[in-house]
């Protein structure tokens, strides 16, 4: 018999999920669903830094170009990583996260892009050797987590979103980068979006009130949901929505069922969507009688944390999972 699926979120909900959270997910539950004031959770974020995971992260982000960029599914990017933390509430007071911050800052082309380091080999039509430039994978997420971090928004941030929307098509993003990349372009038709980029600029646009509700971002939100409609037709630049991506899994930071309904719910309209309803459908009937969710899928290099294995509840992706819920249900 099917697990009877909790059907609101209440206090008891949370209560429970604070009860087997270790105090970096303790802060996060407290800082993004409680909104409990930064003040009161002093003691818990000491806490939370003196987890050794998180330690290894602080130390890899502060590090931050010293991995090359080369495959963005990687969790093990100082990028992932950052916004990792960033989203369970440590921020520049953090002296890794403000070293990883100026460290994206010191590396801007003069359209106001963030760029990473990267190697794109010759035959792939780059340089062969260690430069800096972006695509479309990994700048919208450079923008993300200086906004998420509390950089100047006009300043530092408002020329690279802007840039980056103009490069919106009638239906989603387009595969992009900057000419220090030469002809570099995923493995899809020129005139396809890409789903990913897609999905990064729309986590980027929904940071943003100026971007939020524009054009491009609701062309880029129409073209997911086509994408999730049309699902056993079109697999633009080889991102599927089959079986696997309907696998829940941690962190949010690819392309899977989860990461995308988190991004879609934060556009007001597009939660109305049926197809967006049956996506959270689908995530709704992986919860458990006490609320929580098991993870379907893992990243190996994740192991050592509690969404790395797939025998028991997870208390992140749990926090996941009920924070969109909770977006969903008002």
């Amino acid at each position: 018999m099917p697990s009877r699926a909790v059907s609101r979120v209440d206090s008891k909900l949370i209560d429970r999920l604070l009860s087997i959270s270790d105090p970096w997910l303790q802060h996060a539950i407290r800082a993004d669903i409680l909104k409990e004031s930064k003040e009161s959770l002093a003691g818990l974020r000491h806490e939370a830094l003196e987890d050794g995971r998180v330690k290894r992260y602080l130390e890899d982000v502060s590090d931050f170009h010293g991995t090359l960029v080369t495959n963005h599914k990687n969790p093990e990017l100082p990028l992932h990583k950052l916004l990792f933390l960033l989203d369970v509430g440590l921020g520049r007071d953090t002296p890794e996260i403000e070293s990883a911050v100026g460290q994206i800052m010191g590396h801007k082309e003069g359209s106001g892009v963030y760029q990473s380091l990267t190697n794109v080999p010759k035959h792939f039509g780059g340089k062969g050797e260690d430069v800096f430039g972006w695509c479309l994978c990994d700048a919208p997420l450079l923008l993300t987590a200086l906004i998420r971090a509390g950089v100047d928004y006009q300043q530092h941030i408002k020329q690279g979103v802007d840039r980056l929307a103009s490069m919106a098509g009638e239906q989603g993003f387009p595969c992009t980068v900057s000419e220090t990349h030469g002809t570099f372009r995923g493995p899809g038709r020129k005139g396809d979006c890409c789903p990913y980029a897609t999905l990064a600029m729309l986590n980027l646009m929904a940071e943003t009130e100026e971007h939020r509700g524009g054009d491009a971002a609701r062309n880029g939100v129409d073209a997911i949901l086509s994408l999730w409609g049309e699902r056993r037709e079109r697999h633009p630049y080889m991102f599927y929505m089959g079986t696997d991506f309907c696998k829940l899994k941690a962190p949010a930071m690819w392309y899977d069922i989860l990461s995308v309904a988190d991004c879609l719910s934060k556009f007001e309209w597009a939660r109305s969507d049926e197809r967006f309803q049956e996506m959270a459908g689908i995530i709704r009937g992986k919860q458990g009688e006490d609320g929580m969710f098991t993870p379907e899928s893992v990243y190996q290099k994740c192991k050592e944390w509690d969404f790395g294995q797939k025998k028991a509840v997870s208390p992140y992706l749990s926090f996941l999972c009920i924070r969109l819920l909770m977006r969903l249900d008002g």
